[in-house]
C-alpha cells in the first residue's frame, strides 16, 4: 500500500488551496496519509526561505495574484489578506496531532476546516474556540484541544526536524514512501500520476 507524508501548516494559503484533493488522490490509489504539521517559519530559516511579509514587494504582489488565480481554478473562496494572518499555527497543529492519534473523525476535513477558517472565514486558528469548533465539525471530541499538549509540542518539533532532514522547504509538501517529493498544491496531478505508475 502506498503512503504519503504530508508536511503543511494551517496558515499556508497554498495548503488551503489544495482543498481535499490530496485525500481524493490517496483514496484513488489506496494510499495512506500521515499529516505532519510543521513550523513553517522555522523551516524557512533552515532552508533559505523568507516569510511572506519579509519578501520584496514585487514577490508579495505576485503571491497575492497567484493566490487569487489558484483559488479561482480550485473553486475555493479566499480572503487575500486574512484578518488573522500571520498567527500562531502551533495550537491548531497540536490539535491536529492529537486528533490523528485519537482517530475516529475526518482528519482531512479537520485540516481543511482549519485552513478554511483562516483563508476564507477570517477566523483566528490560534483561538481555542475556533480550534474546538473545527474539531467538532470534523467529528472529533473538541476536548482534544486541551489534551496531549506536551506530546503535541514534541511531535511538532520532531516534524520540523524530519522536514529539514528530508528536503522539505515549503508547504504543502508531499513525500511518497519511495521518497518522491512534490511541492505545492499545483503538483497534486503529478503525485496522482506517480502513484498510478505514470511518472
Amino acid at each position: 500500500m502506498a503512503h504519503i507524508d504530508y508536511f503543511f501548516t494551517v496558515i499556508s494559503p497554498f495548503s488551503y488551496l489544495a482543498g481535499t484533493r490530496l485525500e481524493e488522490v490517496a483514496a484513488r490509489h489506496g494510499a495512506t496519509i500521515t499529516y505532519k504539521p510543521v513550523d513553517i517559519v522555522g523551516l524557512f530559516s533552515r532552508t533559505g526561505g523568507v516569510p511572506p511579509m519579509q519578501r520584496p514587494e514585487c514577490r508579495q504582489a505576485y503571491r497575492l495574484q497567484e493566490i487569487r488565480r489558484q483559488a479561482a481554478k480550485a473553486g475555493l473562496p479566499v480572503t487575500l489578506k486574512p484578518a488573522h494572518f500571520p498567527t500562531n499555527a502551533a495550537p491548531a497543529a497540536y490539535a491536529i496531532i492529537a486528533a490523528q492519534r485519537a482517530g475516529g473523525g475526518d482528519l482531512g476535513g479537520l485540516v481543511h476546516g482549519l485552513m478554511r477558517a483562516c483563508w476564507a472565514e477570517d477566523r483566528d486558528v490560534a483561538d481555542d474556540a475556533v480550534i474546538r469548533a473545527c474539531l467538532g465539525d470534523a467529528g472529533f471530541d473538541p476536548a482534544l484541544a486541551d489534551s496531549g499538549l506536551l506530546a503535541g509540542a514534541e511531535t511538532y518539533g520532531a516534524n520540523l526536524e524530519e522536514a529539514s532532514a528530508r528536503g522539505v522547504f515549503g508547504a504543502p509538501f508531499y513525500i511518497t514512501d519511495g521518497d518522491e517529493r512534490f511541492w505545492g498544491q499545483d503538483r497534486l496531478d503529478d503525485l496522482d500520476a506517480h502513484l498510478a505508475g505514470q511518472l
